[in-house]
C-alpha cells in the first residue's frame, strides 16, 4: 500500500530526514517510533506533500506519490491526523469532519459520515458544538474523524495518544484496531512505544534515519 524508499527531506538547509524507508502492506497496522525531533512528523508530512522530498521515492497503491500534487493526495484515499489537531474553532464538529469532503467534492460524503458516526458514536452529542468548545481529548477524536472522511485507504496518525486519559486512550486504540478490521491501512507515529504496543510492525527512527533499517 505504501512504500518509502530512502526518503530525504531538507528544510532551510537542515537535513531533517536522512534516509527513511518504510514498507507498509495493505491492511497493516504499523507504528513509527522515535524521540521528539527524530523525524516522525516530517515523515508523515512527506507522504502528504506538505514538505519537499529532495531524494528517494514514495509509492502509494502502485502510484508514484511524489508526482502527485499535495492537494490531490487526500483524493487518493489518504487521511492525515496532525499532532496539533488543526481544527477550525469557529466551525461545528460536523463541519470540521466534512471539510475534506467539501474540499475534494466527495460524492459519498453522507455515507462516509454515517460510517464515522457508527464507528465513533461518542461524536454524536458533540456534532453541533463549535470545535473551540471541546476538550483536548475530544478534539483528538474529531481530528481522527476528519481524517477518516478522506482516509478510505490509508490513515496517517501523528501522536494520536498524546495527552489522552487512559480511558480515552483505550477507546481510541480499540477504534484504530476496528479500522484495520474494516480494511484500512494505518501508520501511527508515536514517541512512546507502549502507547502503540498493539501495532503489528514497528519502525524505529533516530535523527531522520531508520535505526535498524527494517520493521520489527
Amino acid at each position: 500500500m505504501l512504500r518509502l524508499g530512502d526518503i530525504k527531506v531538507t528544510i532551510k538547509s537542515f537535513n531533517i530526514l536522512r534516509g527513511i524507508s518504510l514498507d507498509i502492506p495493505a491492511g497493516a497496522l504499523v507504528g513509527l517510533v522515535g524521540r521528539n525531533g527524530a523525524g516522525k512528523t516530517t515523515t508523515l508530512k512527506s507522504v502528504m506533500g506538505i514538505v519537499p522530498v529532495v531524494g528517494g521515492s514514495i509509492q502509494f497503491d502502485g502510484e508514484d506519490l511524489i508526482e502527485v500534487p499535495a492537494h490531490r493526495r487526500a483524493q487518493l484515499g489518504i487521511g492525515y491526523m496532525p499532532e496539533d489537531r488543526r481544527l477550525i474553532g469557529s466551525l461545528t464538529v460536523r463541519d470540521n469532519i466534512l471539510l475534506p469532503a467539501w474540499a475534494g467534492n466527495l460524492e459519498t460524503a453522507d455515507d462516509r459520515l454515517d460510517y464515522i458516526y457508527r464507528l465513533m458514536p461518542e461524536l454524536l452529542p458533540l456534532v453541533k458544538r463549535r470545535a473551540s468548545m471541546l476538550s483536548g481529548g475530544q478534539q483528538k477524536i474529531v481530528a481522527l474523524a476528519r481524517a477518516l472522511m478522506s482516509g478510505t485507504k490509508l490513515l496517517l496518525l501523528d501522536e494520536p495518544f498524546e495527552g489522552l486519559s487512559p480511558g480515552l486512550g483505550d477507546k481510541l486504540a480499540a477504534t484504530i484496531q476496528q479500522l484495520q478490521q474494516d480494511g484500512l491501512t494505518v501508520l501511527m507515529a508515536e514517541s512512546d512505544l507502549k502507547r502503540i504496543s498493539f501495532a503489528e510492525t514497528t519502525y524505529m527512527i533516530e535523527r531522520g534515519e531508520n535505526v535498524d533499517g527494517s520493521g520489527s
